[in-house]
């Protein structure tokens, strides 16, 4: 069976999409292609791999791997993860250093760390045979384009897509935020990964980021839980209370998530507040101010913080918090079933006690045995389930729609919105209707 562009395009309307975008396989293999192959896609950091012959890999969608390689004049490389020759993937580590080369485990041919080859194992073998080992095609390939923003990798299949600051628009303020709060002005990757899979459609994690309905709902028992035990403690027991303080902000009111507001962009980019967000009461370390007003002044230190979002959603493979600097990055694996990792990051020039906070949060928020992330896995895994019943045929994001403010390069609209929603689907129909760079 093949999918018209004509049924793809009646699979999403204004305020609705069909359930196949959820449970259909062929409609997954068209995500991959169109999406997945299309958009850029986020790989990796670049303090990743900070010494010649590091190096990194993971996949672009679910069926092409790559890695991501310095080499030894500091240039980040993005290849596919092939030998040129009979096409073995090169490197099964998931991280570490190639030394000299990359060597393919079949035949021992060896490349470069920019992908070109090296050797070829008794190479007299091909004299007069017409073979030239100068040919590009006996390379590891490059992947069409790579950029990097602010250390942040990305790369795309597609050689027609915008160069990434295009395609980031002004959502690349929140990598900006990010990287402005560190006293030095760049982050590096911190401590290891959190890696969770995910018995489900990856499209609902991502729907999930700016969803905040949710929240007071399905995390109200965690919430309670943490609030009965910071009940039971003096007021002084300040250090005591910081973990339960972390789970408190995802019980607020439908009227506190309102008030911080939704924008989306094109792609399908979009976060939730800005001028405030459930981090935004979070205490501010004295020694960790004391290193941002001496980077950057008492002003612009207090814009800095001031710009305050939750999660910002770069469609379709990363999710960020700026606030507490960590990230989350999807990896589809089939129609219901993805990896999610989340990756922590140190603020350079900011004292030890910012990395902690930060990776207290990954453990309390988004790992697999957090008090957080598996209320959402369990609405996750019950969705997939009910979208196979054929009692209806759509999921609706009607909320707020008409109300949303058009502000040129972005649409705004209150923090309950399905905003988020819609902003996701204007950019599935337009990838998957192969339009999205028109």
């Amino acid at each position: 069976m093949t999918i018209s562009n004509d049924e793809l395009a009646g699979l999403v309307e204004p305020t609705r999409a069909h359930k196949r975008v959820y449970i259909d396989p062929e409609v997954f293999e068209l995500e991959m292609e169109r999406i997945w192959g299309q958009a850029w896609i986020y790989i990796g950091h670049e303090t990743q791999v900070p010494k010649a012959g590091d190096f990194f890999t993971t996949n672009i969608n679910h069926k092409v791997p790559v890695v991501m390689v310095r080499d030894k004049n500091g240039a980040v490389h993005v290849l596919h993860n092939r030998c040129g020759h009979k096409g073995a993937k090169l490197v099964e580590t998931r991280q570490g250093n190639a030394r000299g080369a990359f060597r393919c485990a079949y035949h021992g041919w060896t490349f470069q760390h920019d992908g070109s080859i090296l050797k070829i194992p008794n190479e007299k073998g091909y004299d007069n045979t017409g073979f030239d080992i100068k040919d590009p095609c006996n390379n590891m390939q490059k992947v069409a384009q790579q950029q990097s923003y602010r250390g942040f990798v990305f790369a795309t299949l597609s050689p027609d897509a915008p160069d990434l600051e295009t395609w980031l628009g002004g959502s690349k303020d929140c990598l900006d935020n990010l990287c402005d709060r560190a006293p030095e002005g760049e982050v590096e990757v911190a401590g290891g990964v959190l890696r969770y899979e995910h018995d489900c459609n990856w499209k609902h994690i991502m729907e999930n980021l700016n969803d905040t309905m949710h929240p007071m709902v399905v995390h109200q028992s965690v919430v309670q839980s943490a609030q009965d035990y910071i009940d039971t403690l003096p007021p002084e027991a300040v250090k005591r209370r910081s973990e339960a303080e972390i789970i408190l902000p995802f019980g607020g009111s439908y009227e506190d998530f309102e008030d911080s507001g939704i924008t989306g962009f094109r792609y399908g980019h979009h976060y939730d507040g800005g001028k405030t967000s459930i981090h935004a009461d979070y205490t501010v370390d004295p020694e960790y101010h004391a290193a941002m007003v001496k980077a950057y002044g008492e002003e612009r230190t207090r814009d800095i913080y001031s710009f305050n979002t939750h999660n910002t959603c770069y469609y379709p493979s990363l999710t960020i918090k700026s606030a507490v600097q960590n990230i989350r990055v999807v990896r589809p694996v089939a129609v219901n079933k993805f990896v999610v990792e989340t990756w922590s990051f140190r603020l350079k020039g900011a004292p030890d006690f910012m990395l902690q906070r930060t990776l207290l949060y990954s453990r309390l928020i988004n790992s697999s045995a957090s008090m957080v992330g598996p209320d959402d896995l369990e609405v996750y895994r019950r969705m997939q389930e009910g979208l196979e019943s054929n009692a209806s045929d759509w999921v609706e994001f009607h909320r707020q729609y008409g109300q949303d403010k058009d502000e040129g390069d972005r649409v705004v609209g209150g923090g309950t919105s399905d905003l988020d929603m819609r902003t996701q689907y204007a950019a599935w129909k337009a990838y998957m209707l192969q339009e999205a760079y028109v």
